[in-house]
Parts: structure tokens; C-alpha cells; sequence
């Protein structure tokens, strides 16, 4: 998968992330847990972005760190929201396993580059 293939793949989970708060309910806990996965769920391909751009190797390691973890917290928001059912569990399905996949292509790709900088 390319560069520009990742980028795009992570501005659709990104709208994919929008759409699925947007239908949650309006509840205290529904826009407080929306609130927090929107920003989870966006920032990996913003952070992506940025890495693209890395000033070195190193720069790179670390930019993906942060997508990493921004798409593990956002995995962790989706498990809450289908867990407490704030939408049903079954239409959560095919966004877990993408956030599954991309979150193990980042850590892939992180391993990848550590191994390339120490040899």
C-alpha cells in the first residue's frame, strides 16, 4: 500500500468516525464519549499526514507513535460504545476490524522502520 493509498484510507475512517458519532444519542454521555473518539478517530490521518512529511527517520518513528496511539484509544472508544450500546454492537462491526487493521499496519510500519534505522 502506498503512501497516498494510507492517506486516503485514513480520511475515510475519518468520515466513517464523524458518521458514527453523529448518530449517537444526544445524552451527557453520548456527546461526552463522541466528543472524545471524534478527535481519537480523526487524528490518525492528520498525524499520518505528518509523518509523510518527517524530517528524518526518527521524526518518522515518533509521528507514527502518536497514530498508534490515537487509533488504540479510538479503538478502546468504539469497544465502550458498543459495550454500553449507545449503538448497536452489530453495526460497530466492520469499523472495529478497520481500526484493527490500520492500527496493525502503523505498528508494522513502525517496527519496519526501527529495524531499517538500526542495521
Amino acid at each position: 500500500m502506498t503512501s497516498d493509498e494510507l492517506k486516503l484510507r485514513f480520511r475515510k475512517f475519518s468520515g466513517r468516525i464523524i458518521k458514527m458519532v453523529d448518530k449517537m444519542p444526544n445524552t451527557i454521555s453520548g456527546w461526552a464519549i463522541g466528543t472524545q473518539v471524534v478527535r481519537s478517530g480523526t487524528s490518525p490521518g492528520a498525524n499520518y499526514r505528518a509523518a509523510c512529511r518527517a524530517k528524518s527517520d526518527k521524526d518518522f518513528v515518533n509521528k507514527l507513535k502518536i497514530v498508534e496511539e490515537e487509533l488504540d484509544e479510538t479503538e478502546y472508544w468504539i469497544e465502550v460504545i458498543s459495550d454500553v450500546e449507545l449503538i448497536k454492537p452489530e453495526l460497530l462491526l466492520e469499523l472495529k476490524k478497520e481500526t484493527k487493521e490500520l492500527l496493525a499496519i502503523i505498528t508494522q510500519s513502525i517496527i519496519t522502520k526501527k529495524n531499517k534505522m538500526h542495521n
